[in-house]
């Protein structure tokens, strides 16, 4: 059974866009008959070599398609699941629910391919592979830990809240650094603006005066001169050389040694460190009890991490752990992570509740981090507001000191 697009008109001549399951197109635009609408435009939901990947790989090779859901319908989608397979619902059924109340296309594309793959007699986890642009190793990892083990509604429990605190989190972030960023664009239009229109208006009066003029005015003539001929052009250059900085650090190398150099600087080493760390001892802790294998969990968990030089730690301390060296020890030897991570993964062994310290780990940090974001932020935005000031002060006293001078000489 295939899953098909749709867009069709109703009784009253409105379109309407869906996505419904059917062994065939024909069979897909009976269906639609049946509902009482006309078909105008049917497509399947993968297209050809996604449908020969499906065939050739019956355990759910990973196909890349074009479909992904969004962060928030992401998050209510597997809550939702969650909640569905914790009361007894089987796959198929819970699937089908979610279908019904998806409101977006793509959401509903991607249940529509699972839900239709299950029925084919692949596994949840096997079927959600075929989306990775929505579901990335930690979910099809640990909802295959789940499905051998028998616990999938507990680990699709501790998947919704997993995916819950990271979009809290990530929304938090996006809030927080919104208004400094407003201010900071802001600002420098602002002083574009002053420079580039309103200085020239001004100063002007003084071209036909042989009066000498101060030097900060002559600065701020000669800044507007040049903004005025050259500042598109400046912009160009600015622009062009910002993405091949950009494309640069892109490299391997580089990205590696810029992302060491973040780790130097002396506040944002702990911000990029601590949102690194929560991350990957969540995804860890997830992963580890759903009872996937630590060496496996190790190894998804160091993708999540967004600092190359982080990851290649993560990955050393992987090879350490498959020497017979303990989990705390190879963080350790790492030396990126905090100590006191290490110290709860170090009883976390020792209790036998390695999860349970990783999750409180996570939470510490994840607080940890929110505090020293707020510290920044408080810093930043009087910083902004200071530095502006001074740079309005400098271009009015430009403005009216030749003009003092004048009254002065009169």
């Amino acid at each position: 059974m295939g899953a098909f697009e749709y867009q069709a008109l109703d009784e009253r001549g409105r379109t309407k866009k869906g996505v419904l399951s059917a062994d065939t197109a024909r069979l897909a635009r009976d269906k639609l008959r049946e509902l009482g609408l006309t078909p105008l435009d049917l497509k399947a939901v993968a297209d050809t070599k996604v449908n020969k990947a499906r065939a050739k790989s019956p355990s759910g090779t990973r196909t890349g398609g074009r479909h992904k859901i969004n962060a928030t319908e992401f998050s209510v989608a597997i809550r939702q699941l969650a909640t569905l397979l914790g009361s007894g619902l089987t796959v198929e059924d819970s699937l089908n629910a979610l279908i019904k109340q998806a409101e977006s296309l793509n959401t509903q594309a991607v249940l529509t391919g699972i839900r239709t793959s299950v029925l084919e007699g692949r596994s949840l986890a096997d079927s959600m592979a075929l989306y990775p642009r929505s579901f990335d190793n930690l979910y099809v990892a640990s909802v295959s830990a789940g499905e051998q083990t028998g616990k999938l509604p507990e680990i699709m429990e501790r998947l919704a809240d997993y995916t819950e605190t990271r979009q809290r989190l990530q929304k938090d972030i996006s809030n927080k650094l919104a208004y400094p960023i407003f201010i900071l664009i802001f600002s420098v239009l602002v002083v574009i603006l002053l420079v580039t229109y309103i200085i020239p208006k001004i100063t002007s009066v003084y071209a036909d005066n042989d009066q000498e003029l101060p030097l900060v005015t002559q600065v701020i003539i000669a800044i507007s001169d040049f903004m005025q001929n050259y500042g598109l052009l400046l912009g160009i250059v600015l622009l062009t050389t910002g993405i091949l900085i950009a494309a640069f650090f892109k490299r391997e190398g580089p990205r590696l040694w810029l992302d060491q150099q973040y780790l130097k600087l002396p506040l944002f080493k702990k911000l990029i460190r601590g949102l690194n760390t929560a991350k990957m001892s969540r995804t860890l802790s997830i992963m580890v009890g759903s009872g996937v294998p630590l060496l496996a969990a190790m190894k998804s968990s160091a993708k999540v991490l967004s600092n190359e030089f982080m990851r290649r730690a993560m990955d050393k301390a992987a090879v350490d752990v498959s020497e017979g060296v303990s989990l705390n020890r190879a963080l350790e030897k790492a030396s990126v992570f905090p100590p006191m991570l290490v110290q709860m993964v170090s009883s976390g062994e020792s209790s036998g509740k390695l999860d349970m310290m990783l999750e409180k780990a996570a939470q510490s940090t994840e607080t940890e981090f929110e505090a020293r974001l707020d510290t920044f932020i408080s810093l930043f935005q009087p910083m902004m507001v200071v530095i502006m000031a001074l740079v309005v002060i400098v271009i009015v006293l430009a403005v009216l000191m030749p003009i003092i001078n004048l009254n002065e000489i009169i």
